[in-house]
């Protein structure tokens, strides 16, 4: 078997002017150069060893600040974590949100839309002790009451209202109870 001598493993090439390069040459008559670069090199290295360690130790410290690793947890546990309470927040929001769909829903069919109006409507008693009282729910729907106090006893009617308008007619105080009361929001800030 042949063995490759110094002289074989020359690498020569071409160059654009047609003569050939000798690397070994170029090698050998620019050791001192190269030597001094590499030592520069390796000594620039071992000055940036202990930079790199010092910011690894910063950043196993952020991480430990992040993942609470006081308990030896993961990032992936704590991540795992957060995200079960994240699940646990939406379902409890989508819970919160049918109930309040159906709380809307209970506020608008409440009466809490009201109007009154106290008079005296004959002269020989005293005080506004008769009333016309409206309530409604935020559709308008409800009812006006009506109560005429006289000496000889007290009357009570009542009527009934839909989308604000009274099935029958009404008098001057129970269209101003009805007035009144369409006038007022509806229970919740609901229309």
């Amino acid at each position: 078997m042949h063995r490759p001598t110094l002289d074989s493993l020359r690498i020569s090439s071409c160059c654009p002017g047609g003569r050939p390069i000798d690397l070994d040459a170029l090698v050998q008559a620019n050791l001192g150069p190269i030597v001094v670069g590499l030592g520069v090199a390796v000594l620039v290295l071992l000055l940036l060893v202990p930079v790199q360690a010092l910011r690894i130790r910063r950043l196993g410290r952020r991480l430990d600040a992040l993942t609470g690793a006081s308990d030896g947890s993961s990032l992936e546990g704590v991540l795992g974590v957060h995200l079960e309470r994240v699940r646990k927040a939406v379902d409890e929001v989508e819970r919160v949100a049918v109930r309040t769909t159906t709380v809307e829903g209970d506020v608008k069919r409440s009466l809490g839309r009201v109007g009154l109006v106290r008079y005296n409507p004959f002269e020989d008693t005293g005080g506004n002790q008769s009333f016309a009282l409206a309530i409604l729910d935020a559709q308008g729907d409800g009812f006006v009451v009506s109560s005429l106090h006289a000496r000889a006893g007290t009357r009570v009617y009542a009527k009934s209202i839909r989308g604000g308008l009274s099935e029958s007619g009404l008098s001057e105080e129970e269209s101003e109870a009805l007035r009144q009361a369409l006038a007022k929001p509806a229970a919740g800030g609901l229309s």
